[in-house]
């Protein structure tokens, strides 16, 4: 499967260098909201992302790129139009789209909520990555950092289920649903 032609990125960009969906289906019950979605998988990722992401900061700090540190601390200072170390571009009752544009490459990420949410209908979380390179450098980077963003993303997906998808139970308050597994779809 691509990127899905209902998300708001599968064309964001005239041409892309990085195009991938990997989905999940998730339990009855659980939230709709695709930003408590999205913020639930950055809070549940692995401990290895968090030192694989320092690793990457660290050999591309001194080539004037932005850091996951440096974005951090954006989220601080402000809070407004951010998820974590992402900006936050838009959002929907299905879709939040995150990302970030850098000297070398630009990048939006969809965390898409499709399908039925009634009785025995199935619905789906897909996380889905567009990646555009402005230059040389940033097709040498998505070129050998695309494997380990498969991996994180696949983890992510895998850790989040693990630890029950939230939910929101008839007084509005947060539970978790079930596990279910990940998939991958690329192009």
């Amino acid at each position: 499967m691509s990127v899905p032609p209902e998300s708001a990125i599968a064309n964001a960009y005239a041409s892309t260098q990085l195009a991938d969906a990997y989905s999940i289906e998730l339990p009855s019950g659980t939230s709709t909201d695709p930003e408590v979605l999205a913020r639930f998988i950055f809070a549940h990722q692995a401990p290895w992302i968090s030192r694989l992401t320092a690793v990457r900061d660290a050999l591309v700090a001194g080539l004037g790129l932005k850091t996951a540190r440096h974005l951090a601390t954006l989220q601080t200072r402000s809070g407004a139009g951010r998820l974590g170390i992402f900006k936050i571009y838009g959002t929907t009752a299905t879709e939040v789209i995150l990302g970030e544009d850098d000297k070398h490459l630009d990048f939006r990420l969809s965390v898409l909520c499709s399908g039925q949410s009634s009785p025995g209908g199935k619905r789906h979380l897909t996380l889905s990555t567009v990646v555009h390179c402005n230059n040389r450098l940033g097709r040498l980077y998505i070129f050998l950092i695309a494997p380990f963003h498969r991996l994180v993303v696949q983890s992510s997906l895998r850790s989040a289920a693990r630890v029950g998808w939230p939910s929101c139970d008839e007084d509005g308050g947060a539970s978790r649903a079930p596990n279910q597994h990940a998939r991958h779809t690329e192009d």
